[in-house]
């Protein structure tokens, strides 16, 4: 069996995770064989938030009043994923967690209770004007001008911690790739980061 890769995808929004992870997960199962657990907390939270419990209803109140999530309601939607799916034969992709240092340490906590050693972290690269414009350009109706400035605030103030604490942390093998690029020579980058 080819040895099982873990690996967490971090940067601004805007930074086009989504289309290197699509990228990574088909390009993992092509070369291993092997199944790959995709852990997007986003879209669970999504789907949560349109519920209607007690927990959605006040989470619809922060999202509409613009503010950041409480790190249990981010912890507990990629957490879920993991005790519901891992089978501990998979290679496990991260996008869009951790955001918060909380949330790092938490994350680091269960990779160590799985058993994965040296787990790596893709760190896409680019500058905040380049990742606004990026947004701006691809047109959806929530990428408003205030709800971009908003993310990017929460990432120098919040994110931007988390990726320093993995940074200098000697657990992850921490890769940062030039995410201002054309998406093939980003993807060849990560390949060649991870050895695949």
């Amino acid at each position: 069996m080819q040895p099982l890769h873990t690996i967490i995808f971090i940067g601004r929004s805007g930074a086009g995770k989504g289309t290197q992870v699509d990228l990574l997960i088909k390009k993992l199962k092509e070369k291993t064989g092997q199944p790959v657990l995709y852990v997007e907390p986003g879209h669970k939270f999504r789907e949560f938030v349109n519920g209607d419990s007690c927990s959605a209803e006040k989470a619809r109140e922060v999202a509409r009043a613009g503010g950041l999530q409480p790190s249990f309601l981010s912890i507990w939607a990629w957490a879920d994923m993991l005790v519901n799916n891992v089978t501990c034969t998979e290679h496990i992709v991260f996008d869009g967690t951790p955001r918060r240092m909380s949330e790092a340490k938490i994350l680091e906590s269960a990779l160590k209770f799985y058993g994965h050693e040296k787990p790596f972290v893709i760190y896409i690269d680019v500058s905040r004007q380049w990742a606004i414009d990026r947004l701006h350009s691809r047109g959806r109706s929530d990428d408003t001008t205030d709800s971009i400035a908003a993310r990017m605030d929460w990432y120098d103030t919040d994110a931007a911690e988390a990726v320093a604490y993995m940074k200098g942390n000697d657990y992850y093998n921490f890769q940062t790739i030039n995410g201002e690029q054309t998406i093939e020579q980003v993807h060849n980058d990560i390949c060649k980061a991870i050895n695949l």
